[in-house]
C-alpha cells in the first residue's frame, strides 16, 4: 500500500493502553492526566482483527506500544493471538521494561520477535528524577531477563535533551556496546509545537520515508505522528480507517495536540 508520495506504508503501531506505572517528564505532562475509560480501549480481538486488516493491505510490520504495554491485563494471551498470523514479518514491542523480568520468557514463547527497551540512563537517582519514582534496577533485570529468555534483538531507547554526546546518553550508548545492543537516541520532542527531529540510529523522523502509521488504544488511526487528524476503526471499519489515514497521509508533519502516552510516541 503506497501513500500519494509514493511510500509504501508497512509498518503498524498499536497502543494496547494509554495507561503507564511510569510518569516521565518528556512524556506525561505534570498537570492533571486524564484516562480512557477502560470500555473504550479496543479488545484484544479488536486488535487481532486490525492486525490481520492491516496485513490485508499490505502492512507486515508490527509493534505493540502503550502507555507502558505490559500493564495491559491478559498481554501474553494479546501476544499469542497476533503472534499466530501468519504473514507478520516483524513483530515487536516498546516497553520500559519495569515489568520485563515477569514477562518475558512468555512474551517470547508466545511469539513476540524484538524488543525496544527504553532506558535514558544508567543513574539511579537520574532515572528517578526522569520517570518521577522508577526504580532502574527493575529496568536492569528486565534487560537480564530479556536475554535470558532469548530475545536476541535488543534496541535500547534513549531520550535526550539535545544530543547523544550528553552524560546519561553516553552511558547508556556503552552499556549498548558492552551487551551488543543497537542504541536509538531520540531528542526531546514536543507534538503541540512541532517540534521534533530525526532518530539517531533509528529511522523516526525522515519523513520522505516514513512507512508507518500509528493506533491508539482506542482505535483511532493517525496517518502522522505530528498530525491531529485521525481515523476510527469503530466509525470507519478496519479496512475503511486504514486506507483513509494512508491517503491523507502528509508529506511532513506540523503538529498535534494528542498526547505521547496516548499515541504511544
Amino acid at each position: 500500500m503506497y501513500d500519494r508520495f509514493r511510500r509504501r506504508i508497512s509498518y503498524l503501531r498499536v497502543s494496547v493502553t494509554d495507561a503507564c506505572n511510569l510518569r516521565c517528564n518528556y512524556c506525561v505532562p505534570s498537570c492533571r492526566v486524564t484516562w480512557l475509560d477502560r470500555s473504550a480501549i479496543l479488545s484484544f480481538e479488536e486488535i487481532e482483527a486490525l492486525a490481520r486488516g492491516a496485513l490485508n493491505l499490505g502492512i507486515d510490520k508490527l509493534r505493540l506500544t502503550g502507555g507502558e504495554p505490559l500493564v495491559r491485563r491478559g498481554i501474553v494471551k494479546l501476544v499469542a493471538m497476533l503472534g499466530r498470523i501468519q504473514g507478520i514479518k516483524d513483530f515487536a514491542m516498546t516497553t520500559n521494561g519495569v515489568l520485563l523480568a515477569d514477562f518475558a520468557a512468555d512474551l517470547r514463547l508466545a511469539g513476540l520477535g524484538r524488543l525496544n527497551i527504553s532506558l535514558d540512563t544508567l543513574d539511579p537517582d537520574r532515572f528517578r528524577e526522569i520517570s518521577r519514582g522508577g526504580d532502574l534496577s527493575r529496568v536492569l533485570a528486565g534487560i537480564d531477563a530479556a536475554i535470558l529468555a532469548g530475545f536476541q534483538r535488543i534496541k535500547l531507547n534513549c531520550v535526550v535533551e539535545s544530543s547523544r554526546e550528553e552524560a546519561d546518553a553516553q552511558q547508556v550508548a556503552a552499556f549498548g556496546r558492552e551487551r551488543g545492543f543497537d542504541v536509538r537516541f531520540i531528542r526531546r520532542m514536543d507534538l503541540q509545537e512541532g517540534h521534533f527531529w530525526p532518530v539517531y540510529g533509528g529511522e523516526g523522523g525522515h519523513c520522505n520515508r516514513c512507512n508507518r502509521l500509528r493506533v491508539t488504544s482506542d482505535g483511532r488511526v493517525f496517518p502522522c505522528l505530528f498530525d491531529p487528524r485521525s481515523f476510527s476503526i469503530r466509525k470507519y471499519g478496519i479496512d475503511g480507517a486504514l486506507r483513509r489515514a494512508v491517503a491523507d497521509k502528509p508529506a511532513r508533519g506540523w503538529r498535534s495536540d494528542v498526547s505521547f502516552y496516548a499515541i504511544g510516541g
